[in-house]
């Protein structure tokens, strides 16, 4: 069952939320991160992408930038941007977009939970990017990415969640410039404050990581190094957890920089043996399974799998298992995604004139757009003890950082 706890989150006043409150900092680069953070000292993209407040050729992965994080982070204290609760809180976290809601309980996770695959994986990690935020946490003290995890819909704690929000007053409501809204609730009574600890420990059999696996390890190995994890409560990480029904997942998409040695020519027939190709005078945003947009030189093409391409297991009949097999690994040499320098992905909200945009400026040479996976997909990957292809799912809205931050020390 599933191992929770509250914990005393590092917030902001409520009167600096809206500013403090920054995108997550792996879904922006360096320059877009200096640009958000412009004019505003109090945005947490000077903790999370602290490079901003260096010079411009400063590596980002260099001493310095983790050093500046902490300084940064002390500062933000000494203003009283943000200060430490007082007590051990559970906090309810909802996002609205596009008409659309999802409540979710931020709390801390035990790392024992996920050593032994009760909260379940379904993406390998990158070390490069493990590394980054190891060396981020190990300087900091502080968790400042959260792990979005998904569990089965559990009546019992949907109904105790509605309870809980309409009697409370949030802590924070806000509107961000992209139009999500972001509204807190502070649960800080015994009684239930114990509910929802017993809920999910008797009616959650396991959670799974939606977004976030790279914080996750960086978490457990950051403990693993330092020898605590499972001393005095530390061995935990800043989770939130969400209900599956309110989830959506949104389409990732690749782009390639070269056609590895083929003419367009040669690489066209080669995608019409698994492939049916059809020319499209508008961009392609597949409706359905095992159809794919592609965009080459300008045009836009609709691909679907032929039968017979894919085999009909959990994984392969993924559609990002079935462009990887098909296109990506034998026609264009990108054997492994994770560490290939040939390729890069995009999500959703980007939208399809993103791809265009990389391709018609000459940085990228194809793009494919795909059909999102489906939550029951993902589940039945990690049930499976298997992994998806990397950035297979990409979820919004997205969980804003430097609302809730989770300091290592606070359980040592």
């Amino acid at each position: 069952m599933s191992i929770i706890k509250p914990f005393k989150a590092l917030r902001p006043q409520a009167q600096f939320a809206k500013q403090v409150a920054s995108r997550p900092y792996d879904v922006l680069s360096s320059a877009e991160a200096k640009i958000e953070a412009q004019g505003n000292p109090h945005s947490f993209l000077h903790i999370t992408k602290s490079e901003i407040d260096l010079p411009d050729n400063t590596d980002p992965h260099s001493k310095e930038v983790y050093e500046r994080a902490k300084e940064n982070l002390d500062a933000f204290l000494k203003r009283e941007i943000l200060f430490n609760e007082n007590k051990d809180c559970y906090y309810l976290y909802r996002l609205q977009m596009n008409g659309r809601s999802q409540t979710g309980l931020v709390c801390i996770s035990s790392l024992d939970d996920y050593a032994k695959g009760i909260i379940k994986k379904h993406e390998f990690t990158r070390p490069e990017k493990e590394l980054d935020r190891i060396r981020h946490i190990q300087t900091t003290g502080a968790q400042t990415g959260n792990v979005f995890l998904a569990y089965r819909n559990v009546k019992a704690i949907d109904d105790l969640f509605e309870k809980i929000t309409a009697v409370k007053s949030p802590v924070y409501d806000f509107t961000a410039d992209d139009g999500i809204q972001h509204t807190i609730w502070i649960v800080n009574d015994s009684e239930n404050i114990e509910k929802i600890t017993a809920l999910f420990s008797n009616s959650v059999p396991c959670t799974y990581i939606a977004d976030g696996h790279h914080r996750a390890a960086s978490a457990a190995k950051v403990f693993e190094e330092t020898g605590t994890n499972g001393q005095n409560g530390a061995g935990y990480f800043l989770t939130t957890l969400f209900p599956s029904d309110q989830l959506e997942i949104i389409d990732y998409n690749r782009i390639v920089k070269s056609l590895n040695g083929l003419t367009e020519k040669s690489f066209l027939e080669k995608v019409r043996e698994k492939f049916s190709v059809i020319e499209k005078e508008k961009a392609v945003k597949p409706d359905a399974l095992h159809q794919f947009g592609m965009y080459l030189n300008g045009k836009w093409y609709l691909l679907e799998a032929l039968p017979g391409t894919f085999a009909n297991d959990p994984k392969s009949i993924l559609d990002v298992s079935i462009l990887q097999n098909n296109i990506l690994t034998p026609l264009l040499g990108i054997d492994d995604p994770r560490t290939n320098k040939n390729i890069d992905f995009v999500g959703g909200i980007r939208g399809l004139s993103e791809l265009e945009k990389r391709v018609d400026n000459g940085e990228m040479v194809v793009a494919f757009s795909l059909y999102p996976v489906s939550l029951d997909q993902l589940f039945s990957i990690a049930d499976h003890h298997d992994v998806m292809p990397p950035k297979s799912t990409w979820f919004e809205p997205k969980l804003r950082d430097g609302l809730l931050t989770h300091l290592i020390n606070e359980h040592q």
